[in-house]
């Protein structure tokens, strides 16, 4: 039955999903059971299920994501929660010693989603505002994915939990209520494959998250300049669907990088290396980064607001590379 669902809708749709599915799905995190986690992501999953499938979890993320990976060794597909994405450092060993190393050493895969709930826009400072998403994108047997749109944000998480490796499932708390989708029956999303969010031939805005929506508002700045912007939502960043990436900026010629990471040794980095790589002899300007500065993440909202790309920056980043 097509429903309208918000982001954290089709999350929490993916996860009951997947629970009747398959009896190995459980959830774990603090607060996710009774109270329903702090964006109640999880809520009324426990009654449904039980609290041996909706577990609630002490303050202690590494003992959280070392019990995820147990059980998934076991034959469990653990979903965990962190309150923020930012309290993963907590839990840090576990997952790049720990879960990602597991199948190169024993051969043991770890089939474990660790949803993350990233981002700024709130004004909620500096531990709980990052997009940390490029900690995780040098790790050998780790995915990332970071979802955009509420039907991404479902069939992402589907495929994640479906998936024989460990996933960084980045949420933007931002985008919960903000974005919303019909959703049709039931669906996954490949994990690895982007998607042209708007097709257009002047200039390729590379992008994911949150910012492929202001990106979306940039290119619609900019076709009332008569310029027909292309943005690529990358959905997701390991692995990095370059077919895709190449076929756009050798169309284009142009390659503007936005996120909302911040910008030294941020996932644009690498994407940024890569087009110069794969596509240097179709390129018309440099590749451009237009990203969070290399400062932490103010409390005051106003300060904070001025400090991310918005569609203004982006159409003018653009802008300047089309003038190039």
């Amino acid at each position: 039955m097509a429903r309208e669902l918000t982001y954290i809708d089709g999350i929490r749709r993916a996860m009951d999903e997947e629970m009747v599915r398959d009896p190995s799905v459980f959830l774990m995190g603090q607060d996710i059971a009774e109270f329903g986690g702090p964006f109640k992501a999880t809520a009324g999953l426990v009654e449904k299920y039980g609290a041996a499938r909706v577990i609630n979890t002490p303050i202690s993320e590494s003992g959280t994501v070392g019990m995820g990976a147990g059980a998934a060794l076991l034959g469990g597909r653990p979903v965990i929660e962190m309150q923020f994405a930012d309290f993963i450092t907590c839990g840090f060993n576990q997952v790049v010693n720990v879960a990602a190393k597991m199948y190169f050493r024993w051969q043991a895969p770890i089939p474990m989603v660790i949803r993350l709930p990233c981002g700024g826009g709130t004004g909620a400072g500096p531990f709980h505002s990052q997009e940390n998403e490029a900690w995780f994108m040098n790790t050998p047997g780790l995915k990332v994915v970071v979802p955009a749109f509420a039907d991404d944000a479902y069939g992402l998480l589907k495929s994640a939990i479906r998936d024989p490796n460990p996933v960084m499932y980045f949420e933007h708390k931002f985008l919960y209520r903000r974005m919303k989708a019909v959703i049709d029956g039931e669906f996954v999303t490949p994990i690895g494959k982007a998607r042209i969010a708007r097709p257009g031939d002047a200039v390729s805005i590379l992008t994911y998250g949150w910012m492929t929506i202001e990106s979306l508002e940039a290119a619609a700045l900019l076709e009332k300049q008569g310029v027909n912007a292309e943005v690529v939502d990358l959905r997701s960043l390991v692995p990095l669907d370059m077919e895709t990436i190449a076929a756009s900026v050798k169309k284009t010629g142009r390659a503007l990088i936005v996120h909302e990471a911040t910008l030294t040794a941020g996932p644009g980095a690498e994407i940024a290396a890569r087009v110069a790589d794969e596509c240097f002899a179709w390129l018309d300007a440099p590749v451009r980064r237009l990203a969070y500065p290399d400062v932490p993440v103010p409390f005051h909202k106003k300060l904070e607001l001025s400090l991310l790309p918005n569609r203004e920056s982006i159409a003018r980043a653009a802008g300047s590379l089309l003038a190039y």
